[in-house]
Formats: C-alpha cells, structure tokens, sequence
C-alpha cells in the first residue's frame, strides 16, 4: 500500500484551481492509499474552526468523503493554519497531529514536521510563531468576532509577505544546523518536511551516517505528492 504525502496547498476562495484538483486527488488516488498525510498550511489562513470560507468548505467535504471512505488523514499546523482545533477534526474525521513527529513507514523511523521550525535564521518569524503558538495568545484571539480575526489575518498576511520578499534566499531556507540537530535529536536518518516550497530529495551527512532530507512542493501552479510504498518514497508533480 501507498502513503500519500502533501503540504502548502494554501485553499482559500482564490485557488480555485488548487481547490479542484485537491478534490480530484481525494476522490482518486488517495482512495486507494493507506493514509493521507497533510503536513501544514492544507488552508492559506485559517482564523478559527467557525470561519471557513466556500473553498475551505468544499475541502472539508472532500476529506469527509475520504475519511467516510476508510482511509485516514492525518493534518499538521503550518504557519498559516495553525489554529486548526477540534471543530475541524469533527467536520473532516482527520486527526491533528503535533509537529514535530516520528511516523513509521515500512519498517523505517521517519520524522515529519510542517519545516518553518527549522528556519532559525529568519529570528523575527521564529519570534511571531512562538508567539502565536502560545495557548493564551489562541484564547484571546479567537475571542474575537470572525470579522475581527479575518481583518487582523489579513494584515498579517501582508506583513509576511513584505518580509519575505526582503529576506535573502538562504535565510527564508531551513538552517543546515537546525536539520543535522532534529535528525539527531530524533535519532533517525529521514527528515520529511514542507512550508519552504522547494521540493526535493537531498542527501546528507550528519555525524558520519547518511541522511535524507525530503521538501514537500507547494500547489501553487502545480499539484505536488510524495508517494511512498515498500519500493520508498518518490515525489511527483501533477499537472493541472
């Protein structure tokens, strides 16, 4: 049996096209897999389990059907969606899953984590997640009125956007360091992450044992899987 792999899709009520191919996915191929895994920002923003917008909507009915199905699904908080909760695993039958992760696929230890974690040199992003990750922050803001949440989100999403653009390239990238200590940390060779939109496969050498890094490809122009059987794990694009 396959298991089925995907991250930063990033559904809102403007990717339609991401959208209907996520439902193409959930009625086709991932009926036939073992599990699906989501690992962070399924959802461009997510301001409380009450303010789904339509797309979302239609996403949250796809993964019903899926899970209706037989087939489990297992979702991690992004950055964008980190206020998934418990409203969302009843409307889906997924389950939430805490980042970091040691899954076991095939026999081999696998650790699966959204990624922006292991962005340590962009500090002030690594300052906001602490942040917004504090449960006192969750309560106060979804305190809110869902115009309230939406209007904030919405300015947020701007900022970070204005970050971003200004950050160099390797500093918007996972740090070297932060890898080598997670894989070490968790005591196993294979890294399984998405959030910085560069897929991949990338070995790598941490004290003296081969690793692999796996990146999880965004879905902005293109569907991104990774698809892992008894053969290992291969990462395919769809086109749209």
């Amino acid at each position: 049996m396959t298991t089925l792999f995907i991250s930063d899709l990033h559904i809102d009520s403007n990717s339609g096209a991401i959208t209907d191919q996520f439902l193409a996915l959930l009625g086709s191929a991932a009926r036939e897999a073992e599990a699906l895994y989501i690992l962070g920002d399924l959802f461009e923003s997510w301001v409380g389990d009450d303010a789904a917008d339509r797309a979302q909507i239609a996403a949250i009915a796809g993964l019903k059907a899926l899970t209706d199905s037989g087939v489990p699904c297992f979702v991690m908080h992004g950055n964008r969606d980190f206020l998934l909760g418990a409203q969302f695993c009843a409307m889906t039958g997924a389950r939430l899953l805490p980042d970091p992760l040691i899954i076991t696929l095939h026999g081999e230890p696998i650790l699966v984590m959204h990624g922006d974690a292991l962005c340590t040199d962009d500090r002030a992003y690594q300052r906001l997640r602490a942040t917004v990750r504090d449960p006192g922050w969750q309560r106060q803001f979804l305190a809110l009125s869902v115009t309230a949440r939406r209007a904030l989100a919405d300015a947020a999403r701007v900022g970070s956007q204005a970050h971003t653009a200004g950050l160099d390239y390797a500093i918007s990238d996972v740090n070297p360091s932060s890898v080598a200590l997670a894989l070490r940390s968790a005591a196993v060779s294979t890294l399984l992450h998405g959030h910085t939109h560069r897929p991949g496969i990338h070995p790598l050498d941490v004290d003296g044992r081969a690793c692999t890094r796996i990146v999880l490809g965004d879905w902005h122009a293109r569907g991104s899987v990774l698809r892992w059987d008894r053969g290992g794990p291969e990462l395919a694009f769809l086109p749209r």
